[in-house]
């Protein structure tokens, strides 16, 4: 190989195809959905083979990869934007269309996941809203919080340092909390 070409620095092989990153990638990807799974606050609601399959449909429409790590960022991306859609979907769904009254124990269960629901809802949007004004920023909330990622680890698949990374996430956390604090 010649000195000037670049390479993945993480090498698995040349086919940077999404079946080919799928199926290299599949155990690390199954761990990333179980903590973003974990992380939404109703691991109930989906199952981990579920997230990672809807993700799978959303980042199969790019045929060519850069590298393994552009494949990693936008996987943990796809997979918030799956669990947001879901908790989205719950939310809004209609109210006892057919169902009998609850007693009220089970009611305060209920509104306790709503408020779950409600609040990965506003979150998304605050991302939405930050990856439109700075995207790096949140990228890194997606790494860090959605994927659980270390320093290190989000440093890796964004490609730069971990006092970067450590910079970024400090950025992007007092503009999420802040957007949050208004919306409350």
């Amino acid at each position: 190989m010649d000195a000037g070409t670049e390479k993945d620095p993480d090498p698995v092989s040349d086919d940077f195809s999404s079946d080919a990153m799928m199926a290299t990638l599949y155990n690390e990807l199954h761990r990333l959905a179980q903590r973003e799974r974990w992380n939404a606050g109703r691991p109930d609601s989906l199952q981990t083979t579920a997230i990672m399959h809807e993700a799978y449909i959303k980042l199969h429409k790019v045929d060519n990869w850069q590298s393994r790590q552009h494949f990693l960022g936008a996987a943990v991306t796809a997979m918030r934007h799956v669990l947001v859609d879901a908790a989205r979907s719950r939310f809004t769904a209609k109210r006892g269309s057919g169902e009998s009254a609850l007693p009220l124990d089970a009611a305060m269960d209920v509104a306790d996941g709503d408020m779950e629901d409600l609040n990965l809802i506003r979150l998304g949007d605050a991302l939405q809203d930050l990856a439109q004004m700075d995207p790096k920023l949140a990228k890194i909330v997606d790494c860090r919080f959605f994927a659980g990622l270390t320093d290190a680890e989000a440093a890796h698949v964004l490609g730069v340092t971990d006092r970067t990374v450590q910079r970024w996430w400090a950025q992007a956390r007092a503009w999420i909390h802040s957007e949050l604090e208004i919306a409350a």
